[in-house]
């Protein structure tokens, strides 16, 4: 059976996404799909997906084609680099595993759920090289960066307040909707300083939250959160090169400059560590192997030494709707932990440090409780 449909194009699946419309057709040039890009597509209703590129990593099972077809978005694999010149907006014509257009025919290898799984379970037997190789990157990565622990960074003078407070950094990553629901009450009792990595402040505003500080190279965030953030922080690359502050200037905005190696979550958790902030709260940031693996990175050094840096006051929100959503019940969950805590609670009456660490378990508790 023929499908037609209208075709949205874009190498970068993430800028896709915000262009397309229910039923539309999207053609991609992205190789390894990941979850995220995976969600938004699905979240986005689109017909059909067309990749330039191989749709399944070698690597590690990488999650995205399954979650595209298990929802009811066929795919057409690795067609090639002319699927990307077809015009935004062209209607075109899919049969089987090949596009037509104006008499055009490209072929393409069609997936389904059999052929994604068998590809994902190869992919996990040979893990084990990879993540042997991922490691020795990794640890290469953190000599060259040691600094980022080894010594105090100097950050730039900011207007935003963050000694003694509580800070949310949010990272548009997988599942970040969810995870920022389940933690809504502890973000309305708390108030804690707002930060969003580039299009993590999008994130904030979808929920209705302004962020305080947007921060990042500039290259996924919205000129609406640009525009609404208190103060930007322009993330550079270590020799001082800040492609993103051109963009800024050219909205008119002002911005301050941060030149550090790593990612730009990691310079977030960095700056919030190094302007006192009590606690580090976490929402849709990569700090495990397989997000590094769909980022398409080498290595995590510079996040693993920030972990290392900052993990005394980090609470790492991620997947924390998932655990609300478990089958235990949160009566039985409560009771378990009230009772464990009863010792604790007897000390607290006459320890002020406990008093403190009591506050910051009952909180952590909350957030996993969506309380």
């Amino acid at each position: 059976m023929a499908i037609r449909g209208r075709v949205r194009v874009d190498r970068r699946t993430k800028n896709l996404i915000q262009r397309l419309q229910p039923n539309e057709i999207a053609i991609i040039s992205h190789n390894g799909i990941d979850k995220l890009a995976a969600q938004g597509l699905i979240e986005a209703r689109c017909k059909f997906v067309l990749n330039a590129e191989t749709s399944l990593s070698t690597d590690y099972p990488n999650e995205g084609p399954l979650m595209l077809v298990e929802a009811g978005i066929p795919i057409i694999d690795n067609i090639g680099p002319e699927i990307m010149k077809i015009p935004e907006g062209t209607e075109i014509v899919i049969k089987d595993d090949t596009v037509y257009l104006n008499g055009l025919a490209l072929r393409g290898e069609y997936l389904d759920s059999e052929k994604i799984r068998a590809a994902m379970e190869t992919a996990k037997n040979r893990l084990g090289e990879v993540l042997r190789s991922f490691v020795d990157n990794t640890l290469s990565y953190a000599r060259d960066e040691i600094e980022l622990v080894a010594q105090k960074i100097e950050m730039p003078p900011l207007k935003t307040k963050f000694q003694g407070k509580h800070v949310l950094i949010v990272v548009r990553g997988y599942n970040y909707k969810e995870d920022l629901r389940a933690i809504s009450s502890y973000i309305h009792e708390m108030h804690p300083v707002l930060v969003g990595v580039d299009g993590g402040a999008d994130a904030l505003m979808e929920f209705g939250y302004h962020p305080d500080v947007v921060i990042g190279d500039m290259d996924s965030v919205s000129d609406t959160a640009l525009k609404e953030a208190k103060e930007i922080v322009v993330h550079a690359y270590a020799d001082g090169k800040a492609p993103g502050l051109e963009r800024v200037r050219k909205m008119s905005l002002s911005a301050s400059v941060l030149p550090m190696a790593g990612t730009s979550e990691d310079v977030a958790m960095l700056l919030a560590y190094e302007k006192g902030a009590n606690l580090i709260v976490a929402v849709g940031t990569h700090s495990n192997v397989l997000d590094f693996l769909e980022k398409g990175r080498r290595g995590m050094g510079s996040t693993f030494l920030v972990r290392l840096k900052v993990g005394s006051i980090l609470v790492d929100a991620k997947g924390v709707s998932r655990l609300y959503r478990s089958r235990v019940k949160v009566r039985y969950l409560a009771q378990v932990i009230a009772a464990a805590l009863l010792p604790f609670a007897a000390v607290a009456v006459i320890s002020p440090p406990i008093r403190q660490l009591m506050k910051l378990v009952i909180i952590q508790f909350r957030m996993l409780l969506g309380l």
